[in-house]
This record gives structure tokens, C-alpha cells and sequence, in this order.
């Protein structure tokens, strides 16, 4: 069952993971956790969404538990300092090999509430109302947020057109 879990949604677990945190190390780590938490937890399941965006519920949880971490914000913030001059990143190997580099380079600049909602949205195909409780916000909250976030990118875009 674990493995069937993973085979079948390990790519969209950490590829959430790593647009909410920015750092694919750290999303290597949610993603286990992730299914780690869901195999213990998988009698909990009410079957009351999608399997899919209950995984993506436990990522985003995680996710948003490493960002509030005090230590976690002290380390990032050293390593924006000591790592000036290094090779690229992994996240920006893969970044140069996407075909529309400059899409995932204007979300990867949103806020996380609007990086979300696209993600979510486009990338991942919920609906408005799975997002919702995915989020644990209203549906209205959801169509705003989209709304706003489409507007952010189309000006990101339109700057890096000029």
C-alpha cells in the first residue's frame, strides 16, 4: 500500500514540497515524512477528498512547519550568505531544463499564498473547492487569491517581456 502511495503520487508530494519551500533537500525530507505520516495515519482517512489532495494537505502542514521553524529561518538566512559564489543549485538545474523557465521563475517569485493557489490549480489540477479545505479557507478566499495571483503573474511576465 506504502509503495503504491509513492509510486503513484511521490512526484506531486515533492514537487509541492519543493515549491512551497524553495530547497529540494528539504523537500526530499517532507516527502518521506509525508508518506511516512500517511501510512500511519492511512485508518484515519475518511475518504472525504481525494487521496491525492490529502497528501498534498499533509505536504503543505509539513511544509508550513519547517517555514515557521526559528532554527530553520536562522540557517536559510546564513546560507544566503556562505553560499554567494557556488555552483547552481539543483532547484535551478532544474529550473533550465523547463521549457517555460520564465513561468516557474515569475511563480517561484509569489508569495507563497498565491504560488500556492496556482500550483494547486494549474499544475496539480484541484478544484476551487478541494483547494479550499486543502488550504482551510473559504472558497471565495480560493477564486481571490487566484485571481490576484494571476494578475501578479501576468505583470511578472509582461516586465520580463521588455
Amino acid at each position: 500500500m506504502l509503495r503504491d502511495l509513492m509510486d503513484s503520487f511521490g512526484d506531486d508530494v515533492w514537487n509541492f514540497a519543493f515549491f512551497m519551500t524553495k530547497r529540494s533537500d528539504v523537500a526530499d525530507d517532507i516527502s518521506q515524512d509525508v508518506f511516512i505520516a500517511a501510512y500511519n495515519g492511512l485508518s484515519a482517512f475518511r475518504g472525504d477528498c481525494s487521496v491525492k489532495s490529502w497528501l498534498l494537505t499533509i505536504t503543505r502542514n509539513k511544509a508550513l512547519h519547517y517555514l515557521q521553524s526559528a532554527f530553520i529561518r536562522k540557517v536559510t538566512l546564513t546560507d544566503k550568505f556562505m553560499n554567494m559564489g557556488t555552483s547552481p543549485a539543483a532547484e535551478q538545474v532544474v529550473f533550465d531544463r523547463l521549457d517555460n523557465r520564465a513561468v516557474w521563475h515569475a511563480v517561484m517569485q509569489l508569495p507563497r499564498k498565491y504560488r500556492e493557489i496556482l500550483l494547486l490549480d494549474f499544475h496539480y489540477g484541484l478544484k476551487q473547492k478541494e483547494i479550499a479545505i486543502l488550504l482551510n479557507v473559504s472558497e471565495g478566499t480560493v477564486k481571490s487569491r487566484s485571481h490576484r495571483a494571476k494578475k501578479r503573474m501576468s505583470e511578472l511576465l509582461s516586465r520580463e517581456e521588455v
